[in-house]
């Protein structure tokens, strides 16, 4: 199909061999402001939805030449996620059983009330709306890690950020980045040493926060053999590890304050002595400080050095926290979401829409590593969904069947405890179908577990 752009606006293609049946549901969607095509047989429907895909397709079962089942298994073949509406005179449960599994959104008996087809219409066009910003996210996504896989986005704070760390890293000059927690400093740090020309050589990291400070200085400096109790051989410290490349020291701030004098020595002079000798080793890296509070405020007040704050502050990258940089928020969940559920061997769930309005109006503290835990966890079917609305009292063909196929799937479900590849097996869909059918009837594999 040549795209989905109508798909996303109303277009209904409506099939069926009676004149005043096509005129009369052709009215009832236009006054509801739907543009409508209507067809009286399924092959010339056929060609117009393969030039242009709409919104949602509506076709009688019983047509001349190819009929409407015909017509769907073609449509399954070219796009599965395109919305199939089967309408008949002649059907049963069984019959409409066997087109849902066959992958029809909905099953309609004749007569209908236009209500009924209206309100069906409008589910069937919201649901390929979903799936239409879904695959844009999806062609973004691709684009952007194609392009760059550190820096997700197109937000014009990711754009900035991103020149300016390109721009940075050949400049080879030491950097001060800051950001909130969970930002994503370590990527920083990695993009600014990857485009650097330092990229063949390490890149040593330390976690200035993680370590004791009876451990940090032997850590960072390196020690001889005897140069304490314990010290049984020599070790080389991440500063001499990191000749030739870069060092970044991550949460700077925690840094003892007799250990800065000593850094900012190496910074001056970029030697290093290690402990338990005199020898004065050179050093050629480059230094990226990573910090997630205000270094200047923390020097006003004595718990930061000044004149180590000042060494660092030649370059300060500062990295924008996720609810400043709008549509990413929906790119970066799609590339861990379809991360996450490879890592756990599952099928990518749809994004409902009360996870796209939780992605949309949670502020998200944690930043991209918080997002990236949520996404693990829809991945995993554990996060909860709105609670589905009672089922209605017996009622027509339609509503009978949307019932009884809730039920099976609901039933199987609890049989596989949540297993969804399993209750798909048992059900004989693939796990897409099982997933956009969950999705449509509002069940979540983690109730059933």
């Amino acid at each position: 199909m040549s795209g989905d752009a109508d798909g996303a606006t109303g277009r209904v293609v409506f099939i069926d061999d009676e004149a005043e049946v096509r005129r009369a549901n052709g009215q009832s969607l236009e006054l509801e402001g739907f543009a409508v095509e209507a067809f009286a047989a399924a092959e010339p429907a056929l060609a117009a939805i393969l030039a242009v895909s709409p919104g949602v397709v509506v076709s009688d079962v019983r047509l001349p030449g190819l009929d409407g089942v015909g017509l769907l298994a073609r449509l399954q073949r070219v796009d599965p996620d395109l919305p199939v509406i089967l309408i008949t005179g002649h059907g049963d449960i069984r019959m409409a059983v066997a087109a849902m599994q066959g992958g029809a959104y909905d099953f309609l008996a004749k007569p209908y009330p236009a209500e009924a087809l209206v309100a069906s219409v409008r589910r069937a066009l919201e649901r390929r709306r979903l799936v239409v910003e879904n695959r844009a996210l999806r062609a973004r996504l691709n684009a952007a890690i194609e392009e760059d896989p550190a820096f997700l986005g197109d937000s014009p704070e990711i754009v900035r950020l991103r020149s300016l760390v390109r721009e940075v890293a050949r400049a080879d000059v030491d950097v001060l980045v800051s950001g909130e927690t969970g930002s994503g400093k370590e990527v920083v740090a990695g993009a600014l040493h990857r485009w650097s020309r330092r990229a063949a050589r390490n890149l040593v990291a330390m976690n200035c926060g993680a370590l004791p400070d009876s451990v940090v200085e032997s850590e960072l400096f390196g020690h001889e053999a005897g140069a304490f109790t314990g010290a049984l051989k020599r070790r080389v410290g991440r500063i001499e590890h990191a000749h030739g490349g870069t060092l970044f020291l991550d949460e700077i701030e925690s840094m003892p304050l007799t250990l800065q004098v000593k850094l900012l020595r190496v910074l001056q002079e970029r030697t290093v002595e290690p402990l338990g000798t005199n020898e004065v080793r050179p050093v050629d890296m480059r230094v990226v400080a990573a910090t997630k509070v205000d270094l200047g405020q923390a020097a006003a007040q004595g718990t930061f050095r000044d004149d180590l704050y000042h060494r660092l502050n030649v370059i300060t990258v500062a990295i924008p926290p996720l609810r400043d940089r709008g549509d990413d928020v929906m790119l970066l969940f799609q590339h861990f979401l379809r991360r996450a559920a490879e890592r756990f061997g599952k099928a990518v769930p749809p994004v409902t829409p009360a996870v796209r309005d939780h992605l949309r109006g949670h502020a998200w503290p944690g930043n991209v590593r918080e997002l990236g835990h949520f996404a693990e966890r829809c991945a995993l079917g554990l996060v909860e969904a709105p609670q589905a609305p009672p089922e209605a009292a017996p009622g027509g063909l339609a509503e009978q069947v949307d019932r009884f196929e809730r039920r099976l799937i609901r039933d199987e479900l609890l049989v596989a405890g949540g297993d969804v590849r399993a209750a798909a097996e048992a059900l004989g869909l693939p796990r897409k179908t099982l997933y956009d059918k969950m999705a449509r009837h509002g069940l979540t594999p983690g109730d059933y577990r």
